[in-house]
């Protein structure tokens, strides 16, 4: 392989990076609308960053034993895992409850489940770069580290916006997740 097939492949392998991260971007967006700690918004970053880690990983391994039409049922079920966290941020943001009534929350493992639901298209592309036979290391570095920052950033920046919209930031952050739901669900 060639210097310009190596660059390639770098920036192909950035740019999926970026459109991964940025979806993580847009759905800690919304989870930041929920009031967070600067330590949870951290941890939240790590776990998405390792579940970009993990999930192509496995897509990868996968990938190379398995036909490509098993990804579809990945996106599925991210789809309704953001739903149904979408319509939970919805509903608890006009309830009188505590934050702590939620049925998921960025908090053991309703985050293991946001993670996961963020993480499962990043399966999906393992599956296809397993069946290319993409670099696995790099890809999947780029995967978690992207992923990591732009969620980060999502999520302070949902923080931020949080503090202006008041009660009404979570509703709108849960009607961003559940837009991503029905985005993964019903292709257009």
């Amino acid at each position: 392989m060639g210097v310009t097939e190596l660059v390639g492949e770098i920036l192909t392998l950035v740019m999926i990076a970026l459109a991964l991260g940025m979806d993580a971007f847009s759905l800690g967006l919304g989870m930041g609308m929920i009031k967070l700690r600067l330590k949870q918004i951290f941890y939240i970053g790590i776990t998405i960053g390792l579940f970009h880690f993990i999930m192509p990983l496995l897509g990868i391994w996968i990938g190379r034993f398995i036909s490509f039409h098993f990804s579809g049922i990945a996106t599925y079920i991210g789809g309704a895992l953001l739903l149904l966290l979408g319509i939970q941020m919805v509903i608890s943001s006009f309830s009188t409850g505590s934050a702590q009534d939620r049925l998921i929350t960025p908090i053991g493992f309703g985050l293991f489940l946001f993670a996961l639901s963020v993480s499962l298209d990043s399966f999906s592309v393992g599956l296809s770069l397993g069946i290319f036979g993409a670099r696995v290391l790099l890809a999947i570095f780029l995967f978690g580290f992207f992923s990591m920052i732009l969620a980060w950033a999502g999520l302070i920046l949902g923080r931020k916006v949080q503090h202006w919209l008041g009660s009404y930031g979570e509703a709108l952050g849960g009607s961003i997740l559940f837009a991503c739901g029905l985005k993964l669900l019903l292709p257009i």
